[in-house]
Order: C-alpha cells, then structure tokens, then sequence
C-alpha cells in the first residue's frame, strides 16, 4: 500500500508562503481559534512529517526543544515537534536538535517515492517549496492542503509558493473556513497534458 502525501502551505491571497520585514507576526497575525484548534488536531494525528533541509533549519531555529521549553509552545506546533520527522538534504549531517528526525540523502523524488512505498502512516509536508514542487512534477503529492489568510503581501511577500512549477488541474477535495477569515483548501493535483 502507498502512503498518502500531503503537500500543506500557508499562503497570503497572492501566494507568499511568507514575508519579510514585515510587522505582520506569525499567521500574518490572523490566527484564530478555530484555526489553531484544526492545525492541532492535523498534528495530532499519526503521520511523518517530511520536510526538505532549508524548512526544516528553519523549524530547528524557531520551535527546537533547546530553543523552546514543551510549556512554551502553542498546541500546533507541540504537536508537530512531536511527529517522526524525515528531511531530505544532501547538507546536513550528524545530530539534530529534534527529537525524531531521520536524514535522507538522494535524489528527492527516488526517496520520497521510496518512502511513499514504505511508510505505514501517511506522510505530511509543511512548507518545503522547492522539494513539493518536484515532488508535485513527479506525480507523488497526493493532496495540496493550502491554508490562506487574509491578507495581500504586495509589498513584503517572499516565495511565491508555485513560482516556477509545472501546471496542474486541481480537483477541490474539501474546503473549509476558520474564524469567518481563514480558508482551508484541499486539492488533489494533476499534471496539466
């Protein structure tokens, strides 16, 4: 049996995943509880997450467990500490500050496609532009579950989250609305012939 993957964003309206020098704080400072209460409980649920080497240095500098106590975490990301963590790198190496992390050299889309083969829970990745955007082109991401806030990021947005990619029909899976403002969307994406 393959392992379902998800391929999980944050976006602005104009597809940022993310902003620079901007005082928006985290979420673009639209989190909510509903919000919060959904990413928790994706978190909760068995799984791996996968990520690629930039994403996860980046996880490792915010919510490590050297960098931040259990007690100081918000539900989200206590949780996603907490899952199996696979990263795709040819650039990092030795221990990590991570409490399950597992480092995988090659080419992603052989590791990733080997993993799906293996893996006995489904597998998750959050961010890691570049490595879902091959992954996508490969044909293993299962679902793109893009999170948008309310915002437009014009002026500071960074990493246009499909800036470069192949193009794609999406089938709309599920869609939901946290806190009358944040929209989930869930898709199941298709080479475009």
């Amino acid at each position: 049996m393959t392992a379902v993957y998800t391929f999980d964003v944050y976006s602005s309206l104009d597809g940022s995943a993310s902003y620079d020098n901007a005082d928006w704080g985290g979420y673009w400072g639209k989190q909510g509880p509903e919000f919060l209460d959904r990413r928790a409980a994706l978190y909760d649920a068995e799984q791996r997450m996968v990520l690629g080497a930039n994403t996860f240095r980046l996880f490792v500098e915010m919510i490590s467990s050297s960098k931040v106590p259990d007690e100081a975490l918000d539900r989200e990301n206590t949780a996603l500490r907490k899952l199996p963590t696979t990263v795709v790198s040819s650039t990092l190496e030795g221990p990590q500050d991570w409490p399950d992390v597992t480092i995988l050299t090659g080419d992603a889309v052989d590791v990733i496609a080997r993993l799906k083969k293996e893996s006995d829970v489904p597998l998750r990745s959050h961010g890691s532009l570049s490595l879902n955007r091959a992954l996508m082109a490969a044909g293993l991401v299962d679902f793109v579950q893009v999170t948008i806030f309310p915002v437009i990021a014009g002026r500071t947005g960074v990493e246009p989250i499909f800036e470069g990619a192949e193009d794609f029909d999406l089938d709309l899976v599920e869609t939901r609305t946290f806190d009358g403002r944040t929209q989930e969307l869930i898709y199941r994406p298709t080479l475009h012939a």
